[in-house]
């Protein structure tokens, strides 16, 4: 670990910093393979029961790759592939990642970073925030999950819209294209957000779990839907111990306290 990739961790809650405020938090080679590993790490870890992304400091979220090693990393044909294989792995363990994750933004989301963003569950905002894919002016492009993840989002019309144009989105335009679910002023972005995980944190982490990997299935074609560990997952929900504390704290008109169990 570098300190270029930090977590910090606030009871059920693990943030994972992008730590390079002085280049606006851009994303380097070795931060790309980091982010995967610690997200895996996180993944795994039962004490932690939501995920915040940020950037250090106010400035960034990330201003994306960091294209200075393009000309090292990205040279020719495969060094590009090896490079795009850590991205794509950074996005993968956070779009797979079971538990709930937010990004938190301040400041520019650019390119990489929106992809990063994009694959948490929500994306929420200060005021001032700043979004864009400038690829059309590397010509690079992103491959088909974080493309996927975009069009979800907003729509085949403004996906192709951010892509072909590599023009910024101010933080109102995000917001109404359904690319961020939160905007809020930055001196409340971090309550907010963190008051929010908290109340998710609280709630059944087995009913969080299943409704996160059965929403993700409904999002694939029928064909290639896994309804069996959808029906199982139900169940285990309905046959665990937590199902017997949520009705005991609900009859007694307590909070609950749940196990994972």
């Amino acid at each position: 670990m570098s300190d270029h990739i930090l977590v910090e961790q606030d009871g059920p809650i693990a943030t994972v910093v992008f730590n390079r405020p002085k280049m606006r938090n851009a994303i380097s080679l070795a931060m790309w393979s980091e982010i995967a590993m610690v997200t895996e790490r996180l993944s795994k870890d039962d004490a932690v029961r939501a995920i915040v992304y940020r950037g250090a400091g106010a400035d960034a979220f990330a201003s994306g790759a960091d294209i200075s090693e393009f000309q090292e990393n990205r040279k020719d044909t495969a060094t590009a592939l090896n490079y795009n294989k850590q991205t794509e792995a950074a996005y993968s363990s956070i779009r797979l990642c079971p538990k709930p994750t937010v990004a938190m933004v301040f400041g520019y989301c650019m390119g990489g970073a929106m992809a990063l963003a994009m694959a948490a569950d929500f994306r929420f905002a200060a005021a001032g925030s700043k979004f864009g894919i400038p690829a059309a002016r590397l010509s690079i492009i992103y491959g088909l999950d974080p493309v996927h993840q975009l069009v979800d989002l907003v729509g085949p019309a403004y996906a192709k819209d951010i892509l072909y144009s590599a023009r910024t989105v101010d933080a109102e335009e995000a917001l109404r294209i359904g690319f961020i679910q939160r905007l809020v002023p930055a001196a409340e972005l971090e309550t907010y957000t963190y008051d929010y995980l908290k109340k998710v944190a609280a709630n059944a982490p087995l009913t969080v779990k299943a409704v996160k990997y059965i929403v993700g299935e409904v999002l694939k074609d029928e064909s290639k839907r896994n309804v069996a560990r959808c029906a199982e997952m139900v169940e285990q929900c309905f046959t665990s111990n937590d199902f017997i504390e949520g009705r005991r704290a609900f009859m007694e008109k307590r909070k609950p306290a749940f196990t994972g169990t």
